[in-house]
C-alpha cells in the first residue's frame, strides 16, 4: 500500500514537474499568397517582424493563382481559412466571402487616430478593398481588406527601338504610335510594332476600358453597364474601331489574339517589339527576362481630346484578416506594420512593384517613378458603383478578338453586344 501511494506521489511529480517546464507556445500568424516573386522579400518581413515584436509570420505560397483561389475557397467552406489570406477576382468573390462572415470589417482600425491607417493609402487602392454604405452587392459598408502594393496598366516603349530612328520621347497619341512604328521599322523591318497578350482576353478588356473613357467619358462609360446606353451608340462604335484601325495599321505582333502575356513580355524583352501595354509588375519580369532592356512606361495613346485618360489600376494585391482566426488582432497589427513606410519602401525596392501607401516619389525605384503621377488616375471595376454582367464581357472581350482579326465589323460587334446585355436583362 505505502508502495503504491510512493509510486502515485513520483508519477504526480513528474507530471507537474513536466508541466512547469513546458514553455508556452509562441504567438504565430499564418499568411496564404500566390505571388512568386515575393517570397524572399516576405520572408525577410518575416524575420524582421519577428525581431521587432517576438511574433513569428509564416508566409505560405500557393501557386499559381487559378490553384490557390480554389484552395482559398474549400478552405473557406472547411473552415480551415490562415489567420490572412487575399481572395483573387471579381469584387463579387470578396462579397461572397463577406455574406460567409469570413472577413474582418477593418473599418475601426482604419479609421482610430483621426484616420491615419487610412489616409496613408492611396484612395483608389484602399477603394478597391472597400464598399460605400449604400452599395449594389447588399454588404454592409466597410474596408475589408488592406493593399500592400499597387498596380496600373501603362503603355510600354522600347528606348533603344526610338532612338533607331531618331525618336526620343513617347507618342501621345495612338495615330502618332503609329506613324513611330512606320519609322522604326524602316531601320529595324524584322522588328513588331505592338504585343500584347490579346489572349488572355482581359488584356484587351483593359484596353477597350481605357479608351471608352477617353472616347466618352466615365460617366457616359458607366451608364452604358446601368443600361441607360446601348453598345450601339456612336460612341462605343466609334471604340470598336479602333481596333479595327489597329489591325489594318500593321502594327500588331502577328497572332497577337492568341498570344498569352508571358509570349508578349519574352517578346518585348527580346526587342522585338516596339510597344507593349502590360502591368506596372512588368518591371520584375523584364528584369528577370533582360537586364539590360531599355525601356520606359508612358500613358494611353489617346484618341480623343474630350475627356481625360483613365488608367486601368488599383489594388495589385491585398490580404484579409479571417474573421474566425483565434489571433486577428495579431493578424491586424501585422498588417498595420507591413504597410507602414519602411516596410512598403522595402517591398518596392525588393520586389519593383507600386506601393500601396503614399511615398516621397524619390524613394522608388527610378522605372515607376513616371508612373507615380498617374495614380490619381486610376479607374477599376471594383471600384465602380456597378459592374457589367460577366456573360455581357465574356462577349464583348470575344468580339474584340475578332475584330482584330478580321472576322467581324465595329457594327457587327456592338450589334452582337448589345443583343446579349439585353437578352441577361430581360
Amino acid at each position: 500500500m505505502k508502495l503504491h501511494r510512493y509510486l502515485i506521489v513520483i508519477v504526480a511529480s513528474v507530471l507537474l514537474t513536466g508541466c512547469c517546464c513546458k514553455k508556452p507556445a509562441q504567438p504565430k500568424i499564418v499568411v496564404w499568397y500566390w505571388m512568386n516573386d515575393r517570397e524572399q522579400a516576405f520572408n525577410e518581413l518575416a524575420q524582421n517582424y519577428f525581431s521587432a515584436t517576438g511574433v513569428t509570420v509564416e508566409f505560405k505560397l500557393l501557386s499559381f493563382p487559378d490553384i490557390y483561389a480554389q484552395k482559398v475557397r474549400a478552405a473557406a467552406r472547411a473552415g480551415t481559412l490562415p489567420d490572412i489570406f487575399g481572395i483573387l477576382g471579381e469584387k463579387s468573390q470578396m462579397v461572397s466571402f463577406i455574406k460567409g462572415g469570413y472577413l474582418v470589417d477593418l473599418t475601426n482600425e482604419m479609421e482610430k487616430d483621426g484616420a491615419a491607417w487610412k489616409n496613408s493609402f492611396y484612395k483608389q487602392t484602399l477603394d478597391v478593398v472597400a464598399f460605400p454604405a449604400a452599395n449594389s452587392y447588399g454588404v454592409a459598408g466597410g474596408i475589408y481588406g488592406v493593399p500592400i502594393d499597387t498596380t496600373a496598366m501603362e503603355f510600354i516603349y522600347n528606348k533603344k527601338l526610338l532612338k533607331t530612328a531618331g525618336l526620343d520621347t513617347p507618342p501621345k497619341t495612338l495615330d502618332e504610335m503609329i506613324s513611330y512604328v512606320k519609322k522604326v521599322q524602316e531601320k529595324n523591318p524584322e522588328v513588331y510594332g505592338f504585343s500584347c497578350g490579346w489572349g488572355e482576353t482581359w488584356l484587351i478588356n483593359c484596353l477597350a476600358v481605357e479608351w471608352a473613357i477617353n472616347v466618352m467619358g466615365e460617366e457616359k462609360f458607366l451608364k452604358t453597364i446601368e443600361g441607360k446606353v446601348p453598345y450601339t451608340d456612336h460612341d462605343w462604335i466609334e471604340v470598336f474601331s479602333l481596333f479595327t484601325k489597329l489591325r489594318g495599321s500593321g502594327i500588331l505582333a502577328p497572332n497577337i489574339t492568341t498570344m498569352v502575356n508571358k509570349e508578349s513580355e519574352d517578346l518585348f524583352a527580346k526587342d522585338k517589339a516596339v510597344f507593349s501595354f502590360n502591368g506596372t509588375w512588368s518591371v520584375n519580369v523584364y528584369n528577370g527576362l533582360n537586364k539590360d532592356l531599355d525601356y520606359a512606361y508612358f500613358a494611353l495613346p489617346k484618341v480623343s481630346e474630350k475627356n481625360k485618360i483613365k488608367i486601368w489600376g488599383g489594388a495589385g494585391s491585398s490580404f484579409m484578416v479571417n474573421s474566425k482566426s483565434a489571433d486577428k488582432e495579431k493578424a491586424v497589427a501585422f498588417l498595420k506594420w507591413i504597410t507602414e513606410p519602411k516596410q512598403q519602401k522595402f517591398l518596392a525596392d525588393k520586389t519593383s512593384n507600386l506601393p500601396a501607401v503614399k511615398l516621397d516619389d524619390k524613394e522608388l525605384p527610378p522605372r515607376l517613378e513616371a508612373v507615380m503621377s498617374g495614380l490619381n488616375d486610376l479607374t477599376h471595376p471594383n471600384t465602380w458603383p456597378v459592374n457589367e454582367d460577366s456573360r455581357v464581357t465574356e462577349i464583348l472581350n470575344k468580339d474584340l478578338q475578332q475584330i482584330v482579326m478580321g472576322l467581324k465589323t465595329p457594327q457587327d460587334a456592338a450589334k452582337e453586344v448589345q443583343e446579349v446585355k439585353e437578352r441577361i436583362a430581360k
